[in-house]
């Protein structure tokens, strides 16, 4: 039984709310990131504590918070305690297991999603993210310390960047729309892996291949299981449904979600590529199993009658009067070449061979 599913297991029967980390074991210390900014002015700071956090965080500024590592169960309870997140909540943060959702509390807004890398070309990576949005306020749970949001804090230290004029609703849509840019680059990745496996198939179809072939088939049924959802999640946004987000920043939402689309259709043209190119393997094997016994059917057939006159004069008749016939053996030879060159030139020309 692998450790998440025994984490899952240990769950079973526990009361609501009790939290309890549900993913890879990790053993790194939890880093907590503040990013506070207000009109021309902005602040960064990083810290091991909640409570060093508390002293110098700004009310009347847009905060956000990032914890990089949700396994250290002291520091999602004391960062829960001060902003009154939901026990429930809590706990579906440190599950990694989670499917992606949207929570409406009224004071804030909750919103779990999975993020997708590509390290160095080699495979995809899952990772989930837990958003929290307040009114002035973001906070943001990752799993590890791979940050990926390094091009949005540029933006927010820039002072041409728009971002530093709005509120936590565009940070939000900020993290949502990044979020959505590495699924491009995952997309990149798995098409061309697509076209890697298509030319293997067309050029030399070995048992490898099929392999590759269902390791590939398994990751666009967990990207499509992971991304999917998200759709539902920026629907419900650019409709409007949570008062957090501002009527000027649902137009940025609807842009987030005509990417999703883009993404969802690829997805799918990718996993329709993956299905055929099981039945492509498949047709190949079989097509150049029936190139091969053609060849061997049609010397078997060549040799069925030269079988034949070799079987006729090898049962040792006494009386056979081509057995003492001085040119019989070369005879035999002469009529054997020309039947079987005869079923070659007939086999030619029914473009059998």
């Amino acid at each position: 039984m692998s450790n998440r599913s025994k984490q899952i297991t240990k769950k079973v029967g526990m009361p609501p709310g009790t939290i309890l980390h549900v993913g890879l074991h990790r053993s790194e210390k939890a880093k907590i990131k503040m990013l506070c900014y207000r009109g021309d002015n902005w602040v960064e700071n990083e810290f091991d504590q909640v409570n060093e956090l508390i002293k110098q965080r700004d009310t009347e500024e847009i905060c956000w918070i990032h914890i990089s590592g949700i396994h250290v169960i002291d520091v999602i309870e004391n960062i829960g305690a001060t902003f009154h997140i939901h026990s429930l909540i809590l706990e579906d943060i440190v599950n990694t297991n989670q499917r992606p959702k949207i929570e409406d509390n009224k004071e804030y807004l909750y919103i779990v999603i999975k993020m997708i890398h590509c390290y160095d070309n080699k495979k995809v990576e899952f990772e989930q993210l837990s958003l929290i949005v307040g009114h002035n306020y973001v906070l943001s749970f990752q799993e590890n310390e791979n940050d990926t949001f390094d091009q949005i804090r540029d933006r927010i230290k820039s002072t041409t960047g728009k971002i530093r004029t709005k509120g936590s609703d565009y940070l939000a849509y900020a993290l949502l729309d990044c979020v959505v840019d590495h699924y491009y680059i995952a997309l990149e990745y798995l098409g061309e892996k697509i076209e890697t496996l298509e030319d293997k198939i067309m050029l030399d179809p070995k048992p490898q291949v099929l392999k590759e072939i269902h390791t590939l088939k398994n990751e666009m049924l967990f990207v499509r299981k992971a991304v999917w959802p998200l759709r539902e999640i920026i629907n419900a946004l650019a409709r409007g449904d949570s008062l957090l987000f501002k009527e000027d920043t649902l137009i940025y939402i609807r842009d987030v979600y005509d990417h999703m689309i883009q993404v969802i259709d690829t997805i799918e043209m990718y996993r329709d590529m993956v299905t055929g190119m099981l039945d492509i393997y498949l047709s190949n094997v079989s097509f150049k199993l029936n190139e091969v016994m053609k060849v061997l059917t049609i010397i078997a057939t060549i040799f069925i009658p030269l079988t034949f006159i070799v079987g006729l004069y090898g049962m040792n008749f006494k009386y056979m009067p081509e057995l003492e016939w001085e040119w019989g053996y070369p005879a035999i030879l002469l009529i054997m070449a020309v039947i079987s060159g005869c079923m070659i030139i007939f086999f030619r020309r029914k473009k059998w061979i």
